[in-house]
């Protein structure tokens, strides 16, 4: 059976953050591996930087060593402290210890005790037991400088971003780019899969399609309008910067859902699902588009017709949703399901979300600020959990940054599947002709 660590996962994601975005490998737990200092030391030696954390009733302390025990007489040490608060169960405290790296030591021999520090922070594992000095017991906001504990455990210290990782994330990115440069939309049915994306206005949706064309183009672009907000219905193709062709999907952006009669009129989301409204019309708040118009498309085709939805949310934004805008983004739902369109929903700026670390992204689903985040969006809107997912979109950045790109265009896969799982549904009467209004 695996062992595992009694850290919360918002303690450990605390602490990572604290010591500059590190991720952890618990190498000894003492309930486990015994409690001695021999056991520890034959598991942790020579392992590099190590978090050494003990656990007693009603406290959680510890030690961060940049050196390596056995190795680095010389290390120096962090000490850090969780300690319940009223607004929650534990808040991190941190704080250095001296730094006459002369008289650091990490261990003694045969006595059954670890030193931290210049005897700052003194763990005897047989006796299970911690002796602090008077002013690290003081920092650490103890009563006492001799306490007992019930656990000790010790990490390995890593770069949560190591060139192993890094070379690992590399290959995805080429991998993901090969499927998207090779993708065709199922059955031949069409050219190009065309994608909508609806949503509050300032959600990312205008941002989402920068973030594609900066991708592929190998550099950030800005070309859809992001600050004012777009009033008109816009398609934009996907050019392959290294080859200049376009992509085999579109994407589709349109006015923002806004409170009430503002922004995009809900009555032309069917129009502009079943193909009739065209590139550039004129979104008009309180009038549909009709046939009268100018440039309306009476008879469209497959081709013209919109094969996938995306909701774009805010992530940060979620739990503040009115219920206006509740009601107007079920009623577009309604509206997608009744004319048998597949939809999804599209988080973004999780990048912002509170302990999120760079490296997260690559796999930010298991991380649990996003799973609270998913379990809001499908309690409040009623989308399926694995139709909901996240992205971060590039916004002030001038550099384009690996682990964005992957995000990116993961997100993009999964969305050109499910307008696949349309085409593959499509009744055989509609792939050849026009559809109905």
């Amino acid at each position: 059976m695996a062992v595992t660590t009694q850290l919360t996962w918002m303690q450990e994601k605390s602490l990572q953050n604290c010591l500059g975005g590190k991720q952890f490998t618990l190498l000894y737990k003492a309930s486990v591996h015994g409690f001695s200092s021999e056991n520890l030391l034959e598991k942790c030696s020579n392992q590099g930087p190590t978090v050494t954390v003990i656990y007693g009733e009603d406290y959680v302390i510890g030690a961060y060593m940049q050196g390596s025990y056995y190795r680095d007489n010389k290390a120096s040490v962090t000490f850090f402290a969780f300690q319940r608060t009223e607004i929650s169960e534990f808040e991190i405290r941190i704080f250095n210890t001296r730094t006459d790296n002369n008289k650091i030591k990490e261990r003694r021999f045969g006595s059954g005790e670890i030193y931290y520090g210049y005897h700052d922070l003194q763990i005897n594992l047989n006796d299970r037991n911690v002796t602090m000095d008077r002013t690290t017991s003081k920092k650490f906001a103890l009563h006492k400088s001799h306490i007992s504990f019930q656990e000790c455990e010790v990490f390995r210290c890593e770069d949560s971003l190591d060139k192993r990782r890094i070379e690992d994330v590399t290959l995805l990115r080429k991998s993901l780019f090969s499927d998207m440069r090779t993708y065709n939309p199922c059955g031949g049915l069409v050219h190009q899969t065309r994608i909508l994306l609806l949503g509050p206005s300032g959600a990312g949706k205008s941002s989402f399609i920068n973030s594609v064309k900066s991708v592929f183009r190998g550099h950030v672009t800005n070309q859809a309008v992001v600050d004012f907000g777009t009033k008109q219905f816009r398609t934009y193709s996907i050019k392959d910067g290294e080859t200049g062709n376009s992509l085999q999907f579109v994407l589709c952006d349109s006015m923002g859902l806004g409170e009430k009669k503002e922004g995009l009129c809900t009555d032309d989301i069917f129009y502009i699902l079943k193909g009739h409204v065209p590139d550039r019309y004129q979104f008009n708040s309180i009038k549909p588009i009709t046939s009268s118009h100018l440039n309306y498309i009476d008879s469209p085709w497959l081709k013209d017709r919109i094969h996938c939805v995306v909701f774009v949310l805010d992530v940060n934004s979620v739990e503040n949703l009115s219920h206006e805008m509740v009601a107007k983004i079920k009623r577009a739902q309604r509206d997608v399901i009744k004319c048998g369109v597949v939809h999804m929903a599209l988080l973004t700026h999780v990048d912002d979300l509170h302990l999120i670390m760079k490296a997260d992204l690559i796999n930010p689903y298991g991380c649990m600020p996003v799973k609270l985040k998913l379990e809001e969006v499908h309690r409040k809107l009623g989308f399926p959990l694995s139709n909901i997912l996240v992205v971060s979109n590039y916004t002030s950045e001038w550099e384009l940054n690996l682990i964005k790109d992957v995000l990116i265009l993961s997100t993009l896969r999964q969305i050109l599947w499910a307008a696949d799982d349309f085409l593959e549904d499509v009744p055989a009467e509609e792939t050849f002709g026009g559809s109905e209004a």
